[in-house]
């Protein structure tokens, strides 16, 4: 079997290759090159990740392949993150890097060779009646499944997923006795093609500052500024410069650059019980029968929290509802659906109000 694994130079993939090796396989390693390396102030080099991720090659006398996508991942992800914040949106970059990138223009270019690829996501697959599906992991405070519900079925029958049946501590476990270059790097967050790079930075460079006005929303009071309604998220708490909180921010006028907040640690404005999503994409297919009401749970952002709600399918648009408060709706965010039992990933679609 030829298998391709996509490595990162973080602890994750490298133990994902670490466990094939294990079990006598010898896959080519391809390090997706995302970043765009050529402008300093934008993004952050690949040099240290490709040190570690040579350094996990050589190791297993594997070979390491450098593949080039800056000018697609800036095509596609970058140019769809900054249009729906224009928009007064709150996007997803790596749930589209996903699908259109790892999983996308790199099976074009190398993937298509080999019968499977395999990550270091935290995930499983698993088949029924002859169809694969997208499964959870035994981790559920790093499963990353919500990441990878945009892709299709194509994509998912042929990823593997070696870490799924592992909790983080025993994959730095095995790292470590295993004595990886990467065991001791700390796990990457934020955005994937960021870096060490300030969101808001970065956002500016494109769309620039125009002052706002913050509004109390039960009373309708003016009580600040913001620079553009472009650098708040439904939900957010932190970065509003004002005293005397918590505030959130529960909406936007995108129209005027207003943006709406309520006031205190539990504040029912912040909380929802049901939205739509749009655009819905099953991976594999739908479980269900259109316009019956289906038991569900789901998320709307990376947690390790699957909440309960009902799923109903009417003329192409899916409505969830749920009897528990959901805090921060975000429209733009992807709602991501699975079954009842929080183990099967069926897909995703975003969120409108």
């Amino acid at each position: 079997m030829n298998i391709a694994a996509l490595i990162s130079g973080g602890v994750d993939s490298a133990v994902a290759v670490h466990l094939l090796c294990e079990q006598g396989y010898k896959p080519d390693l391809f390090y997706i090159k995302i970043g765009m390396d050529t402008d300093n102030e934008l993004s952050c080099t690949a040099e240290e990740d490709i040190e570690l991720a040579s350094a996990t090659a050589h190791r297993y006398g594997l070979k390491l392949n450098i593949i080039d996508l800056q000018k697609e991942y800036w095509d596609n992800v970058v140019a769809y993150t900054i249009e729906k914040v224009r928009k007064g949106l709150t996007p997803n970059p790596d749930v589209m890097c996903n699908k259109l990138i790892k999983f996308g223009c790199f099976e074009q270019k190398a993937g298509y060779a080999y019968d499977k690829i395999v990550t270091g996501h935290y995930a499983s697959t698993c088949l029924i009646d002859g169809k694969t599906w997208l499964a959870t992991a035994k981790d559920p405070i790093k499963d990353q499944t919500d990441f990878l519900a945009q892709i299709d079925y194509l994509q998912v029958s042929k990823l593997w997923f070696p870490l799924g049946s592992y909790m983080k501590q025993q994959i730095r476990e095995i790292a470590t006795q295993a004595k990886l270059p990467s065991a001791q790097r700390k796990d990457s967050q934020g955005i994937c093609f960021l870096g060490k790079i300030n969101y808001n930075d970065f956002i500016r460079r494109f769309l620039g500052e125009k002052t706002g006005t913050i509004v109390e929303l039960e009373t309708g009071k003016e009580i600040g500024t913001h620079r553009g309604f472009w650098f708040h998220t439904i939900g957010q708490r932190k970065g509003l410069g004002l005293g005397g909180g918590p505030w959130f921010v529960v909406d936007k006028d995108t129209e005027n650059n207003i943006l709406y907040v309520s006031h205190g640690a539990d504040t029912e404005q912040q909380y929802g019980h049901k939205f739509r999503l749009v655009d819905f994409h099953f991976i594999t297919d739908n479980p269900w029968t259109t316009g019956t009401e289906q038991e569900i749970r789901f998320k709307i952002r990376h947690t390790d929290t699957f909440q309960k709600g009902n799923l109903v399918f009417d003329n192409g648009t899916c409505y969830i509802e749920s009897k528990d408060s959901v805090q921060g709706i975000a429209p733009g965010q992807f709602g991501v659906i699975y079954d009842s039992d929080a183990h099967l990933c069926i897909g995703s679609g975003e969120i409108r109000k």
